[in-house]
Order: C-alpha cells, then sequence, then structure tokens
C-alpha cells in the first residue's frame, strides 16, 4: 500500500526524524493560513501517488502567504500521470548545499533489508542507478541482528566526509531502519536527504510503501489508504477476496495460488507476450469469485485473451467451470478465453465447460500458446457463433 509524502512524514515524525514544519492543505486559503504560520518561504508539493511531480509543475516555492495562496490554486485540480491533485504539503523551504539518498527495501534474492545510500541523491536517483550504479552503496541487514550502531556509522561516511555532518546522519538512518521494520514497510526512503549551509541535515521529502500483508497490525496506517488514487479493480478485488495487480499486457490470467500465478505471466512473457494482470482466485473458490474475477479484467481495454490456469487441489475444477459458464452467459465476453483444468474434479468441469463451446487442455504451454495465438481473434471465431 503507497501512502502520500505528508503521511509517511506523519510517520517519520514518531521517530524524531528531521524534518521541516509543514501540513497538509485541501484548499488555497488552507495552504496560505498554514504559510504564514510557518513565517518563511514555503515549498507547495502536490500529493500523488506517482513520481515525477516537480517535473509536471506539481511542485512550486512560495515566499510569502499570498504566493502559496496563488501556488496552492494551480497545484490543486492540476493532474499529474493521470492522477488528480486533491491535497499539497505546504512545508518550510530549506536552503540546499547537498542532497543524497538515503532508502531501505526488503531484497527478495536474499531475504534481508537493503540500505542504500548515494551521495549523488535527488530527483535523478533512478537515472544514477542506470547510469552510475557504483555510486549506491548497499547494506544488507540481518534481520534478527538488525541494524548496528557501527554499520549506520559506515553508511554515514560513505556520504559525508565531514565528521559534524556524518554524526547527525548516524542516527537518521538508525531510526529510518527502525521506522521500516515496526511498520511492516516494502520501501522507506528520503529523496532527497539535505545538508544546508549552516550544516544542518533534514528530510525534506519522504516516500513509504507498506506490506499488505502486515496491514492487519497498523489500523492507523490503513486508514490512510487513498482510495481514489488506486486502481478500481484493485479495490473490488480486495473486496471481494481476490489478488490482483494490474499490469500493462493484454493476456488477462485467472489463476488459484499466487506460485502457480507467477508460474503463469513468466510463461506468458517466455512465449512472447505480456500479461494484463496478476490474480490469484485463492483455494475454495465458488463460482461467484470466478465470476467477480473476469468482470475485472474485462473492464481493461487492454485485454485481448482470458487464460485460465487452475490446478485442482483444494480448488474444486467444477466449482472453477461452473463460474466461467456464468460469467460467460452473464458478461458476454468479447475476447477469446482458454481454459488448463487438472486435478480434483478435472473430468466434471471438462463436461461443464462444453455447455459454452470451451475445451479444456491440462498442459500450461499449450494454453499459454493458445491463448497468445488467439488474442487478436473475436469471441465469435472462439465460441464459433
Amino acid at each position: 500500500m503507497k501512502i502520500h509524502e505528508y503521511q509517511a512524514k506523519q510517520i517519520f515524525a514518531r521517530y524524531k526524524l528531521p524534518l521541516p514544519d509543514g501540513d497538509v492543505a485541501t484548499t488555497p486559503d488552507e495552504a496560505k493560513e498554514i504559510a504564514a504560520r510557518i513565517g518563511k518561504p514555503v515549498m507547495v508539493k502536490a500529493q500523488v501517488h506517482v513520481g515525477g511531480r516537480g517535473k509536471a509543475g506539481g511542485i512550486k516555492k512560495a515566499d510569502d502567504p499570498d504566493l502559496a495562496f496563488q501556488m496552492a490554486s494551480r497545484i490543486l485540480g492540476m493532474e499529474i500521470k493521470g492522477l488528480p491533485v486533491k491535497k499539497v504539503l505546504v512545508t518550510e523551504c530549506k536552503d540546499i548545499a547537498t542532497e543524497a539518498y538515503i532508502g531501505i527495501i526488503v531484497d527478495r534474492k536474499s531475504k534481508k533489508p537493503v540500505i542504500m545510500v548515494s551521495a549523488a541523491g535527488g530527483i535523478d536517483i533512478e537515472e544514477v542507478a542506470r547510469e552510475t550504479p557504483e555510486k549506491i552503496h548497499k547494506l544488507e541487514v540481518d534481520p534478527l541482528l538488525g541494524l548496528q550502531s557501527f554499520q549506520a556509522r559506515n553508511l554515514a561516511y560513505l556520504l559525508y566526509a565531514d565528521r559534524k555532518i556524518a554524526n547527525q546522519t548516524c542516527p537518521v538512518i538508525l531510526k529510518l531502519y527502525k521506522a521500516f521494520i515496526e511498520n511492516d514497510c516494502s520501501l522507506a526512503e528520503i529523496n532527497p536527504f539535505i545538508t544546508t549551509p549552516e550544516e544542518e541535515v533534514w528530510a525534506v521529502d519522504a516516500k513509504i510503501n507498506i506490506d499488505d500483508s502486515g496491514l492487519a497490525r497498523h489500523r492507523d496506517i490503513e486508514e490512510m489508504r487513498d482510495l481514489d488514487a488506486e486502481e478500481k479493480g484493485e479495490i473490488e478485488a480486495r473486496e471481494k477476496g481476490l489478488s490482483f495487480v494490474k499490469l500493462d499486457g493484454n493476456i488477462g490470467c485467472i489463476v488459484n495460488g499466487a506460485g502457480l500465478a507467477m508460474a503463469t505471466m513468466d510463461l506468458v512473457k517466455r512465449f512472447g507476450a505480456e500479461p494484463a494482470n496478476f490474480l490469484d482466485i485463492g483455494g475454495s473458490s465458488s463460482p461467484e469469485k470466478v465470476v467477480s474475477a473476469m468482470s475485472i479484467i474485462l473492464r481493461d481495454p487492454n485485454v485481448k485473451a482470458i487464460l485460465f490456469n487452475i490446478f485442482g487441489g483444494i480448488t474444486r475444477c467444477d466449482d472453477v467451470a461452473n463460474g466461467i459458464v456464468h460469467a460467460v452467459n452473464q458478461l458476454k465476453p468479447k475476447v477469446p478465453i482458454v481454459v488448463r483444468l487438472t486435478g480434483t474434479n478435472e473430468d466434471k468441469a471438462k463436461d461443464i465447460l462444453r455447455q459454452v463451446n470451451l475445451a479444456a487442455t491440462t498442459s500450461m504451454e499449450e494454453v499459454v500458446k493458445k491463448a497468445i495465438q488467439l488474442s487478436g481473434m473475436t469471441q465469435t471465431s472462439m465460441f464459433g457463433s
């Protein structure tokens, strides 16, 4: 789950990270009031779940409250990469001497938190990672031992040769790691992390992503979810008990089990196509779940074929087949559907599918190749009607 910058800073504040004064506004008048309270030049920053806000005109400096009003008037209501701006963060503007990057992710390969720091931080950190990756220093942290003080100090000195600044940075790294672990984050970063001409350090930006599996322990964070910024299909899927992530391809995938879903997407890519989604209907799937899954996928105009890949263990193949029949009859899909079914009640499921002129295979490779082959065809050519 993504949260906005101002929400990430609310979490950072609990850990006493060095944050400029600021508050969130939903109207130009509120922005003016916040700027007047701060009493210094401010930055007015659009709050949307995308990068590139500054380049899109969503971050502006205001030297006084009246200008903050004007900047907020321009930014509120604008769209950045298709997302409307409904809130702005009005925060104290700091003079910048240097910019750096400090971030933490979970590395799936090592199964450990990895801290990354770079003295070449700032808005172009992605370019740094692509063009000069040697400028990014990484540290894998033992999840049982946690981040040790000497490790944080070593990272701080990789950023700054100046002892005064490095000594201020060391506790920032320790606190950021603590915030990352205690809030079940999948990402926590400060970019940029700045120094001022007075040799102070500040976290002038903040980004946090939360592992959805940990939200049950953080109801306060779950309440920060911005439904307006989320894919509507993902919201509906969550309500229906489905695991769904929209992607950019054209082969819609409906699978039971996360591992099988990942393998299915890998196979789609191996044979030269792109999956349109990750969708796991889970175990013991009722026909209603299948109808919901297909309804969500069919709303994506990029989908040119739907691929079912079902391994019947706890999940009964005939339940899924009934769901497919109901979905076809209710939704009248205009794209071809291909099905792989194997396992519990497999033969019964194949008989059910014949009601809508669908034949199921037991081969993953065969069903993927067929989905790709048929992805340019119409419902008429698929069902022969």
